[in-house]
């Protein structure tokens, strides 16, 4: 049969469309699917190509203007990943451009950053964070960060960490949300949504990493890097739960840990990393080193060389190679001899691609270079940051209600090496923060009480050594005084990586102003910035009030202000336990019971630590109801209802938080005392009454996981408690 004019040409146009078709360039097709994209770009790369994906080089340190080319240069187009130091995207851009117009196959460079609290708005440590039981302000934080950082250049954060730190003597106790589990999966998923956003591909979203996968916190003696004795219960009833909240949050990325847990180090660990994360979690995101932490296998006796510890570590499920440049040297012959399989590599490129894909990378590489004024320190941005140091603040003690500190007093004696401090107010981790961007406690007290209240300022001693010459004007200012703030704590860099100490106890110099001052007779308010739990015990007995600020960033001075004079009332409480000493260390509030109940104290000190997880006072008083059950007999099936009307009995309004602890006094595995299961932060006006509430559900709030990870929901009483009240409830099959 004779063809038609017009089926030749549509004949024509479906062999065009096919042709089209075929040599469509998928992975650039912003309009297909990720997956597809991913499977498309894979297919066309090369062994080299894919190697290049799994490495992480650093650029930007000790850069300028006049470098640029060089430094450009020296970093290969197709390098998967960099650390980029620089606070604006000039470099950035020209690297990216590089990437994108240089290597075959134009994919672009994914830039990483440590931002811990702040890029250059920092705001208080994320100890700190968790005592304001504010997870919503915490993910406004984690917003304004995310926001610099990305108008900076940089599209993916090292943060948050969510170790559990049980040990104050380790200095990155500071850069987690302390002692319970719950708590820091809570404040780490809030960090999560702060930094993503709602979609990673938004314009100021980052993405995040969880850091460090897993038990880091457990370092024997609190000492950075160092052997963890992580037994399995632990590392499911501990040490993993937070990791998993956050997943399910989203979280793109994970950091492998430096530890070596109960002889598999973290960085090798393939039960971890890729039973646990990868299978049964189903995270599909890449799982990045710490820095040098593959050669470090070696350090750890896992690995005999260089090569061996690519192969553990890749094998084990680190996609991705912080700085040791092992990947890119041995991973070709680790191939070429059928020890590193090519699914593998594949597996692993698709996951580093993924996330550049889901952060819109490769439709928008570069970064608009804004003015420093657009960017960074935006007034809402402060704003923020000085609200979260207003909620991290902790009143310690307040004996006969000494603050706030009203015009009873003329005069304030203003000493101690902090109370000038810039510095150290931003704490460990401070990014791009700078000296000249925070208030001083100084500066905060002079603004608050302008001429109403005279400030008379000596610096009393340094924070350590053995120079007493300071001793005598502070004495002579607070003897001149109505009222003597004394401000002490740490430098900024005695917390963070590589801070251990061997006692939490502050230097004998400033514990001997504090006696000096006490010979005067005058009240003393202790103000503490740190980033750790501080020994007290010989500080405590000789001021009348004590108040933690931790390390509180730009805003700090004007927050400890508001809360001195009473124009802010101080609402955080504890995230951690502070020890009375560094001999109580371990101490923290979900500890099992002891076998004998009377007896296996210590005989020199007391076994109470001097504030327990949850501590805090405030300028007014809560009186809490009865604790009200729905039910005092519960299925498995079903869920309980408690409430408890909290009331604002004192004449100034505050902030409370009720924590909801769950007790299970008898089972197949021997519980922890009580363990916190929800929380829950309200303003309340004088007077005003407000009912907190909790939903417990069975399964999630009352079972408990074995040494595999299975859960496991057992019949029997239960307490729940809040504050000095307790109701006991049963669950029945």
């Amino acid at each position: 049969m004779k063809k038609t004019a017009s089926c030749i040409l549509c004949s024509l146009m479906i062999q065009l469309t096919v042709i089209a078709d075929n040599n469509r360039v998928l992975y650039k097709d912003s309009s297909a699917p990720i997956e597809k994209r991913i499977q498309d770009l894979v297919s066309r790369m090369s062994l080299n190509e894919k190697i290049q994906q799994l490495n992480q080089y650093v650029l930007g340190e000790n850069t300028n203007a006049n470098n640029l080319g060089e430094a450009v240069s020296t970093i290969p187009a197709g390098i998967g990943s960099l650390i980029y130091f620089e606070s604006n995207p000039v470099l950035r851009n020209e690297i990216q451009k590089k990437a994108m117009k240089e290597s075959r196959l134009g994919i672009p460079v994914l830039f990483g950053y440590d931002i811990i609290h702040g890029f250059r708005t920092i705001y208080p440590i994320s100890l700190a964070q968790a005592c304001s039981w504010n997870p919503g302000l915490v993910e406004q934080a984690c917003g304004v960060a995310a926001r610099e950082g990305s108008m900076a250049g940089v599209d993916w954060t090292f943060s948050p960490m969510i170790d559990i730190a049980r040990d104050s003597r380790w200095g990155r106790v500071s850069e987690g949300y302390g002692e319970d589990p719950y708590a820091n999966g809570v404040f780490g998923a809030a960090s999560v949504k702060g930094y993503q956003g709602k979609n990673l591909s938004d314009p100021y979203s980052i993405a995040a990493c969880l850091k460090h996968f897993v038990g880091y916190g457990e370092s024997e003696g609190g000492r950075d890097y160092h052997y963890s004795d992580v037994s399995a219960q632990s590392l499911w009833e501990t040490y993993l739960p937070p990791y998993e909240a956050c997943i399910k949050a989203g979280a793109a990325t994970l950091m492998s840990s430096f530890n070596d847990i109960s002889g598999i180090p973290g960085s090798a660990n393939p039960y971890t990393l890729t039973t646990i994360l990868k299978q049964q979690w189903k995270h599909d995101g890449f799982v990045i080193s710490d820095w040098n932490a593959v050669d470090q296998l070696i350090n750890q006796g896992f690995a005999a060389n260089k090569k061996e510890a690519a192969c553990k570590a890749f094998m084990a499920g680190v996609e991705m190679d912080m700085t040791d440049n092992d990947y890119a040297d041995f991973l070709p012959q680790l191939i070429a001899e059928k020890k590193v399989p090519m699914e593998r590599v594949n597996d692993a490129v698709s996951r580093i691609l993924r996330i550049k894909f889901r952060l819109g990378l490769f439709e928008h590489p570069y970064t608009p270079e804004a003015s420093e004024s657009e960017r960074l320190l935006l007034p809402q941005s402060i704003e923020i940051a000085r609200k979260l140091a207003e909620e991290s603040i902790v009143l310690l003690k307040n004996e006969k209600q000494l603050l706030p500190i009203t015009s009873r007093y003329k005069r304030v004696a203003l000493i101690g090496p902090m109370a000038k401090d810039k510095e150290n107010l931003l704490g460990a981790w401070q990014a791009h923060g700078q000296v000249n961007d925070v208030e001083s406690i100084f500066e905060g007290l002079e603004k608050e009480w302008k001429s109403n209240i005279e400030l008379d300022y000596a610096k009393g001693c340094d924070f350590e050594g053995d120079n007493e010459s300071d001793f005598k004007e502070a004495l002579t200012a607070a003897q001149n005084s109505d009222i003597i703030l004394v401000c002490l704590g740490e430098k900024g860099n005695w917390s963070g990586e590589n801070a251990s100490r061997s006692t939490i106890a502050l230097p004998s110099i400033q514990e001997k102003l504090v006696s000096e001052l006490k010979r005067t007779g005058k009240p003393i308010v202790l103000i503490l910035s740190n980033g750790r739990p501080l020994e007290l015990i010989r500080l405590r007995s000789q001021v009348d009030a004590i108040v933690e600020i931790w390390q509180p960033g730009v805003a700090g001075g004007a927050s400890l202000a508001g809360i001195l004079s009473g124009r802010i009332n101080p609402s955080g409480k504890l995230a951690i336990t502070f020890p009375l000493t560094t001999g109580q260390i371990p101490v923290y509030y979900n500890m099992r019971q002891s076998a004998r109940l009377k007896e296996g104290f210590y005989q020199d000190i007391p076994t109470e630590p001097a504030y327990w997880f949850g501590h805090g006072l405030s300028y007014t008083t809560f009186t809490y109801g009865n604790l009200k059950l729905s039910a005092t007999k519960i299925k498995k099936n079903e869920k309980l209802i408690a409430e408890v009307e909290v009331q604002n009995t004192g004449a100034m309004d505050g902030k409370e938080t009720v924590l909801w602890f769950i007790s299970d006094p008898v089972a197949s595995i021997t519980r922890p005392m009580k363990e916190l299961k929800f929380f829950e932060k309200k303003e309340l006006k004088a007077g005003q009454k407000s009912i907190f509430r909790m939903e417990i559900d069975p399964m999630r709030d009352l079972s408990f996981p074995d040494s595999n990870g299975l859960r496991h929901l057992e019949a029997g009483d239960f307490y729940l408690t809040i504050g000095n009240q307790k109701a006991k409830f049963e669950l029945v099959d």
